[in-house]
């Protein structure tokens, strides 16, 4: 609260919109990606073709991860928005050109090798589906599915060039719901092939869904290269494609893209981790770790990605020549914070108290049962406690792109990666000794029994880890800039709030006659939220009226 520096060269109003635009974008796309995850929950439940789809999507994802828009967001956006807002836009083209013809080259190599080499890599990052027994075996299934796959990364890396552009220029919008094509299609492909009843289906007619899927997120993915081309081209001045290092601009995109690879590499080398330790637990760890995560990436891209990606470019303009913070740089990345808090901290609070009815609610029936429920909840609920973290991390890692520093991103990540792998093993092994039976009364089935806890373990190291990052961030940064950057005890009003509003709902949930998941879900988190956002108003929080937009100044006056 209280700062009051005035950040130039942008109205507040465009200020506000570029993140609400971002927003709206991955809203749209994830609210697809859910519908996808419905589906594949009530074909696939928690079992082993959930497992090899997540597999499938993980095992190449190491291309996309590592050149795709995090990486391309520090190498590439920060020099490219340099260049247009110094009116070289010819030579922004250029650049842009040669960057997408580097891109294209390794991105086609690697794509090509990862198809001739899929075997192995199904061996190494989920070794655990080499032991399988039973009549499914994962990883015959799962090398298939990433040969299927793997071109696909390829394509979003060009995606992710094309969202670099667009957000350069302050369009927004289009490059953030472009993946519910990608999404869209993964559902065109299961309805198209899906026949039976979920719950079921034989092993066979599984394989097919299987299968379709990836052909769906093979075509899904050229999907969200293609619709983008039309904004970029509209924008894009001077573009010649060119495969030479030469090109100004290119040479230090290369200085600031190996570390920053090294960072993404090792970040990706934590998620890999996961899915290798979690390929040794019971079949379907892995693919409860998924339908969770989508729960967990959601306010992460909606209130943190939102923010951040709309920032890089302008915080990339607040640095004087020598790459040191100019005036307001602080103030904007403190108030940037602040907003991603009003609405982290209440989706933190809401998945802890209200994580089992939402998970109910969206993935309950076909194979998808009670005691997959609660254990999918209870690894949203691990997650949840690094959430705030997360996102803030994510500000301050573009902070220190925007400011020339990709070193110590990089640095900070590795320290993240080694918490979360000395912390992952003792907790997975010591909870997967736990069923869900075991822990939650009323379940004594042999399902629940059989449903094992190993994956909550690796969940709560990710998010023991993840504050980890936050405090040795902040720590960095405070070496370079005198003022405090985390807004803590604004934080804490809001966390506040957050109480004060999930009190009624819970007394509400409580009271309420038997009704279908679904109904109750949207009454009682329906209400939380507008019991959330009416404190709020009643309190005049300034972050209520960034996320209104230009009205947001006419409901508060009110």
């Amino acid at each position: 609260m209280g700062e009051t520096t005035e950040i130039p060269n942008q109205p507040p109003r465009r200020r506000a919109g570029s993140a609400v635009l971002v927003a709206a974008g991955i809203l749209l796309s994830r609210v697809v990606g859910l519908l996808r995850d419905m589906i594949v929950a009530r074909f696939f439940g928690v079992g082993p073709h959930a497992d090899v789809f997540r597999a499938a999507l993980r095992a190449p994802n190491v291309l996309q991860n590592l050149l795709g828009e995090g990486t391309l967001s520090a190498a590439f956006i920060p020099i490219y928005s340099r260049m247009v807002e110094e009116g070289r836009e010819e030579e922004a083209g250029r650049f842009a050109g040669a960057i997408f013809g580097l891109l294209l080259a390794t991105a086609g190599g690697l794509s090509l090798l990862g198809v001739l080499l899929a075997g192995p890599i199904v061996a190494v990052l989920t070794a655990g589906f080499l032991n399988d027994t039973g009549p499914v075996d994962r990883y015959e299934l799962a090398v298939q599915a990433v040969r299927i796959i793997f071109p696909m990364t390829g394509i979003l890396v060009l995606s992710a060039w094309a969202l670099g552009i667009l957000n350069s220029h302050r369009r927004f919008f289009l490059p953030y719901v472009a993946p519910a094509f990608w999404n869209a299609a993964i559902i065109a492909a299961l309805v198209w092939v899906g026949s039976g009843r979920p719950g079921s289906l034989s092993l066979e007619a599984l394989d097919r869904l299987l299968f379709a899927a990836c052909w769906g997120a093979l075509a899904g993915g050229l999907l969200q290269f293609l619709v983008q081309l039309p904004g970029v081209m509209r924008v894009l001045r001077g573009f010649r494609l060119s495969f030479s290092t030469r090109v100004p601009g290119v040479r230090e995109a290369l200085g600031a893209f190996g570390p920053v690879v090294a960072g993404r590499g090792i970040v990706q080398l934590a998620g890999y981790l996961d899915l290798f330790l979690a390929s040794y637990l019971a079949q379907g760890a892995l693919g409860a770790l998924g339908f969770a995560q989508v729960l967990y990436m959601l306010p992460i891209s909606l209130f943190g990605m939102s923010v951040a990606a709309s920032e890089l470019p302008e915080l990339s303009r607040l640095r004087d020549g020598g790459g040191a913070p100019a005036a307001g740089l602080v103030a904007r990345v403190r108030r940037s914070l602040r907003q991603m808090a009003f609405l982290n901290v209440p989706t933190f609070l809401g998945y802890l108290v209200f994580g089992f009815l939402l998970v109910g609610a969206l993935y309950r029936g076909g194979s998808f049962q009670v005691a997959d429920n609660w254990l999918v909840y209870l690894i949203l609920c691990a997650y949840s406690l690094g959430l705030l973290a997360t996102t803030s991390s994510r500000l301050l890692q573009n902070t220190f792109y925007a400011l020339g520093d990709t070193r110590t991103p990089a640095r900070v990540a590795a320290e993240r990666v080694i918490t979360s792998a000395v912390l992952a093993v003792p907790l997975m092994l010591a909870l997967d000794r736990l069923s869900v039976g075991q822990v939650v009364a009323g379940l004594p089935d042999a399902a629940a029994q059989g449903v094992r806890l190993g994956a909550v373990g690796l969940a709560l190291a990710s998010g023991i880890a993840a504050w980890v990052e936050l405090a040795r961030l902040r720590r960095a940064l405070a070496a370079r800039v005198t003022e405090p950057v985390l807004p803590t005890r604004e934080t804490g009003r809001l966390l506040a709030l957050a109480a004060g509003a999930a009190l009624p709902a819970a007394l509400l949930w409580w009271l309420l006659p038997p009704l279908p998941m679904v109904l109750q879900a949207i009454l009682v988190v329906g209400g939380y939220a507008v019991a959330y956002l009416l404190l709020a108003r009643f309190l005049a929080a300034e972050e209520l009226g960034f996320w209104l937009g230009r009205f947001g100044g006419r409901f508060l006056r009110r």
